[in-house]
């Protein structure tokens, strides 16, 4: 019996970017990417494994080498229209918060279950690590074109910053290709007492 159940949820690809430079958490756009089990072809977050960061800082010292489930970083163009309306600023472009990818049609992009898939028509598969939470860096690019307003990015980002996601079955994406949601059982596990 299968775990993961496919959805009648279908998003769709209108963003697809590579972050060259490590230091720089800004995006290139492209039309499309090529993916191998450690992430983007010429990403800088490619890799099967990674220093720790912030996100696993109560599980590792910074710096330990761990498996790396942060190959790419998702957003949904719905989410990112309402962190736009909460920052009341004209345009907020993937490439300033850093995406590799921008899908539009799921709902709650950013509260997707752990270990969903998103699976493209050939074959390409993408699992959900976790949600992104905000960070400062994509509010210092936006402050290089909204000086006021950038530093108001991690407050408007709460809840919809994307998620992180790594490759499971390598392939090409591009911009207008469908991905397909598949979803693991839902549990609503609590510690006891």
């Amino acid at each position: 019996m299968g775990m993961l159940a496919p959805t009648d949820l279908v998003a769709k690809i209108t963003f697809l970017g590579i972050n060259r430079d490590a230091s720089d958490l800004t995006t290139e756009s492209c039309t499309t990417v090529e993916l191998d089990y450690a992430g983007v072809i010429g990403d800088s977050h490619a890799g099967l494994t990674r220093a720790s960061c912030t996100r696993v800082r109560n599980q590792y010292p910074k710096g330990t080498e761990i498996r790396n489930t942060r190959q790419l970083s998702a957003l949904s163009n719905e989410e990112m229209a309402e962190i736009q309306q909460f920052m009341q600023i004209d345009e907020l472009k993937p490439e300033w918060v850093g995406a590799n990818l921008v899908l539009e049609g799921l709902p709650q992009f950013s509260q997707l279950p752990p270990s969903s898939r998103l699976i493209a028509a050939n074959g390409t598969s993408l699992v959900v690590d976790m949600e992104n939470a905000p960070c400062r860096f994509p509010a210092e690019i936006i402050s290089h074109y909204e000086p006021e307003l950038g530093k108001l990015f991690p407050k408007a980002a709460v809840g919809r910053r994307g998620v992180t996601l790594w490759v499971e079955r390598p392939g090409t994406l591009a911009t207008g290709d469908s991905l397909t949601l598949h979803v693991p059982p839902v549990c609503d596990w609590r510690l006891p007492g």
